[in-house]
């Protein structure tokens, strides 16, 4: 999952002697939260939405409209960006991109290749697609949790009993977080299960794994089994 695949391409970025005013414009028309700013085509700084707030909030309870257009229009670029912004090569990884971006508490950052060419924006937009199309909820199926001993064939005997049921396997996704040393929590996503069914499969399933919960997507329908707390 690299950055390349997931970034938006189509780059829209200020210069650095821009307005104020004008970066307000660009961003409402093109409906982006961040913009790359540069100088003579080169990265120099970042203005987020945020920024462009902050600028103008603590004048704007004492400014009519006109005036404060006009100051709108006075106030430089340069003057409020952040300089010396964080960036990402396009052959960084989603999942380092928002280790970067948590840590950095900031909501997007520029991808800039080894010639320091501006090729993309990664956001946090961007990475909620990725795990909404890692987790295969576009199938709109059901969504199993276990905590499942960490040893080799544990998953592939609870994706037995789901075949076995005519079930298809969307996703699996699995972590080490809040679980007992020995143990994974595993998620499974899978489809073209017959509802009619399914609380044998719960009871079959749970058998072999304790299970958490199950959520049908489709049916939007919930089983809480265990809290992952327990």
């Amino acid at each position: 999952m690299l950055v390349k695949n997931w970034m938006s391409k189509n780059v829209i970025s200020i210069d650095l002697e821009d307005s104020m005013s004008n970066a307000v414009s660009v961003i409402k028309e093109h409906k982006v939260r961040m913009l790359p700013v540069t100088k003579q085509g080169k990265l120099v700084g970042v203005v987020s939405d945020s920024d462009l707030k902050r600028a103008s909030a603590s004048d704007a309870t004492t400014l009519d409209v006109h005036e404060l257009l006009f100051l709108l229009s006075k106030i430089k670029i340069k003057d409020i960006m952040t300089k010396n912004p964080v960036t990402v090569p396009p052959d960084h990884t989603v999942e380092e991109t928002a280790e970067i971006l948590m840590k950095k508490k900031i909501s997007g950052v520029p991808v800039v290749d080894k010639g320091g060419e501006i090729v993309g924006i990664i956001t946090r937009d961007d990475l909620f697609r990725v795990l909404i199309a890692l987790s295969g909820l576009g199938k709109k199926g059901i969504q199993f949790a276990f905590k499942v001993e960490d040893r080799p064939g544990s998953i592939k005997e609870l994706t037995d009993i789901i075949r076995n049921y005519g079930g298809r396997i969307a996703s699996i996704l699995s972590s080490y977080e809040r679980v007992p040393a020995g143990f994974r929590i595993v998620y499974i996503r899978a489809y073209d299960l017959n509802r009619e069914r399914l609380p044998k499969l719960v009871e079959e399933l749970n058998g072999k794994a304790p299970m958490f919960y199950m959520v049908d997507h489709r049916e939007n329908k919930r089983q809480i089994l265990h809290d992952l707390g327990e």
